[in-house]
């Protein structure tokens, strides 16, 4: 029998590997996707930034519009820890009217905003106006509850929710900070690294088109129990500027992949065919505008 050669050899288990490993060698071409070129919006953080802790503790007697602001100012200065600009690939997999097969991947962040650095940081709940302006800024947008749904299910680390008493000090940065405290002692049990998807932890500030319906107001969904079902549903409820200890803003980069060609999220968002792939609430026109007017 003759033997292959080397060339041969290395062929044919590439040949073997695409038959058994299929969703494997996808993910990792998702991966690779979702690169650092993604966040080079980001300033980088400056050796003189302060960590999470001591800026929060800053802002104990603010709450509101007020914390936002500087919250805000901190990120828009690259202050957020490395860990959050090394992005995951989420991927939606779907069939199209012609028969083909779809594969849709977005980068998220691996968790929700925060300040400081990876040895000191703080997960930051911000209202609408400011979460919008952040993403606007970066590049990035927010994710619709169709994205927060696969996120929880594609997460390497699922953390059970771990509600606080509601009361009127929910808004406060004391309660933030007990929350925050709580989630980094669950996440620590893991024993997986900071850039390992991790949800189950916040509700998500989302994208919606009932947004254009309700203006003035945020929509929050999410925070999965371990089930997979989520505490929050949709909802426009709040005021724009509302933002209490169970919020969280996760980052949708504006560049997503359609079978491995990069395309905008909007344009995505707006296709017939492939918004029902991220979106329950189908179509979604002008969305990059919409988010532009939620910063305001």
């Amino acid at each position: 029998m003759k033997r292959l050669s080397i060339t041969g050899r290395i062929n044919f288990f590439v040949f073997i590997a695409f038959i058994i490993f299929p969703a494997m060698i996808n993910f990792s071409a998702s991966a690779a996707e979702c690169n650092s070129q993604l966040t080079k919006q980001i300033p980088a953080r400056a050796a003189r930034a302060l960590v999470g802790s001591v800026v929060m503790d800053r802002l104990l007697h603010l709450s509101g519009s007020e914390r936002d602001q500087v919250v805000a100012e901190q990120v828009l200065d690259g202050n957020i820890p490395a860990f959050l600009r090394k992005l995951t690939p989420v991927i939606f997999e779907g069939e199209l009217s012609d028969g083909q097969n779809a594969q849709v991947t977005i980068c998220v962040t691996p968790d929700y905003l925060a300040i400081g650095h990876d040895r000191d940081f703080v997960r930051v709940p911000m209202g609408l106006p400011a979460a919008a302006r952040i993403a606007v800024r970066f590049g990035f947008f927010l994710p619709t509850t169709k994205m927060v749904d696969a996120i929880y299910s594609q997460a390497a680390v699922h953390l059970e929710p771990s509600p606080m008493s509601p009361t009127n000090q929910m808004t406060s940065t004391s309660y933030l900070m007990q929350h925050n405290s709580t989630v980094d002692t669950m996440r620590a049990r893991s024993g997986r690294s900071l850039d390992a998807l991790t949800a189950g932890q916040k509700k998500d500030l989302v994208f919606s088109m009932r947004l254009r319906a309700a203006p003035g107001k945020v929509a929050i969904y999410g925070w999965h129990r371990t089930n997979g079902i989520p505490i929050q549903p949709l909802s426009t409820v709040h005021g724009a500027r509302y933002a209490d200890y169970s919020h969280g803003v996760r980052l949708v980069s504006q560049t997503a992949f359609v079978n491995g060609n990069a395309q905008s999220l909007t344009s995505i968002m707006q296709n017939p065919e492939l918004a029902q792939m991220v979106s329950e609430e189908g179509p979604i026109t002008n969305a990059q505008d919409l988010l532009i007017s939620l910063s305001n």
